[in-house]
């Protein structure tokens, strides 16, 4: 075992007797979910935050996660190396975007322990930096074929096909690549339509308009709540919009501190997303949340979650809390809520109109929570009632190891739901039983 595994080790230890202690001050917190979820009173956690995450194991042999009742999964593909994204492409090829969060140099010793940490959780590492495609040609629902679609990228996350250019999401900018219908992969060079700063939270998703005229991407923030200042923040924290004719863009909305999923509501034409909000609060402070986009939108980070509850470790802005939004719904604090998409009534036997997010699950809790794929059913174009299981299982009752992590989810070619695993290297599909 090498140093820093050794320090996760040390660091696994002492934050157990940390949380030890939390869990004594506290009294157990109902899940922030929903509409009109009841969040705690802020716990600021000082420098030493709680810190937990579950050992990286994957999956044995056999082994899946545990479908919803009247459901059942099963491996699409395997083998993979940290697959994050998915996109569906019009003639039914199945693109997985694989790539991981690189390590910078530390900037405390708490940065380092948590590096160490999430290294052991598989969240840190070597990025493939590659799209594999897979296709299923005799419909078995297993993908027979595999292959590399794109590789030399810099941390792909985001795909979309408009007309005959695919948009790559890499985390220092969108480039534009010219694609021919069924072909097996893309070496021509690429254009890029707009730079990002890299590095924090690198993700960066991309979600065409319905008419294929713009392009629209997340940015996160490079920190937790701008503790380096504002002038690193600027441009982040956003979703942008892309005129893809006119060869410009704009930050459509903003205060988004890592809007990561993005979906279109069909009944309103609505855009809609997930988002993961800060640390350092408490287990449920604030919940992360999915919500709908106004054009011109303020979302509160820093200053404010929750709409205008301010946050007092964040030097405060007033004019900008009194325009703070309040989010649509909240997804439970720290589940870091990452994919998202629509999935219409009868896509899954007894599931209405909804949207499908695929939970991750973060490290700033002394009880975990995510590590599950949920839903929340829609009517008349908003969120309508308690959100309901799809998969679970991903996480050992004892929470020491995780045996898988899902990220992206999309509707497969087949009507089926798709769902990446990032720990697992998997790509999981979910049908009727």
């Amino acid at each position: 075992m090498n140093f820093s595994g050794i320090f996760a080790r040390i660091v696994a230890l002492i934050g157990g007797g940390a949380l030890m202690w939390r869990r004594m001050q506290d009294a157990a917190q109902k899940p922030a979910w929903g509409s009109a979820p009841a969040i705690p009173a802020a716990k600021p956690q000082g420098a030493i935050p709680t810190l937990k995450m579950p050992t990286a194991q994957g999956w044995s042999e056999g082994q899946k996660p545990t479908a919803a009742p009247g459901l059942k999964v099963n491996a699409f593909a395997t083998g993979l190396e940290h697959p994050r994204w998915i996109n569906v492409l019009p003639n039914g090829d199945v693109l997985i975007a694989e790539s991981n969060q690189i390590a910078g140099p530390p900037r405390s010793v708490f940065h380092y322990a948590m590096q160490a940490t999430m290294r052991r959780a598989r969240a840190l590492g070597v990025s493939a930096n590659r799209i594999t495609l897979l296709r299923d040609r005799d419909g078995d629902g297993v993908a027979e074929k595999r292959g590399i679609f794109m590789e030399g990228l810099s941390q792909p996350f985001g795909m979309a096909l408009v007309g005959n250019i695919f948009y790559v999401g890499n985390t220092d900018g969108v480039v534009a690549f010219p694609y021919v219908q069924g072909a097996d992969s893309i070496t021509a060079a690429g254009r890029t339509l707009v730079t990002f700063k890299p590095s924090g939270h690198w993700t960066r998703s991309l979600l065409p308009s319905t008419d294929g005229r713009k392009l629209y991407a997340g940015v996160g923030s490079l920190s937790n709540i701008a503790e380096n200042g504002m002038e690193v923040e600027v441009g982040r924290a956003a979703i942008y919009e892309l005129d893809l004719a006119g060869g410009t863009s704009r930050i459509f909305a903003s205060g988004l501190r890592n809007a990561v999923g993005l979906a279109w509501e069909p009944k309103t034409s609505v855009l809609w997303t997930v988002v993961n909000e800060r640390d350092g609060l408490g287990d449920e402070v604030p919940p992360d949340y999915l919500t709908s986009v106004r054009d011109g939108g303020f979302y509160g980070w820093p200053y404010c979650y929750w709409g205008q509850t301010v946050d007092d470790r964040v030097p405060q802005d007033p004019a900008m809390v009194a325009k703070a939004i309040t989010p649509d719904y909240a997804l439970g604090g720290h589940t870091a809520s990452l994919g998202l998409c629509w999935m219409p009534a009868g896509t899954l036997p007894g599931f209405p109109d909804g949207m499908v997010i695929g939970q991750h699950g973060s490290w700033n809790r002394s009880t975990l929570s995510g590590y599950a794929v949920v839903f929340v059913p829609f009517e008349n174009g908003r969120p309508s009632g308690p959100a309901r299981d799809i998969l679970t299982g991903f996480l050992a009752p004892d929470e020491k190891v995780s045996y898988g992590r899902p990220v992206g989810v999309a509707l497969g070619p087949d009507g089926s739901l798709l769902v990446a695993d990032d720990v697992g290297d998997v790509i999981w599909r979910v049908t009727g039983a």
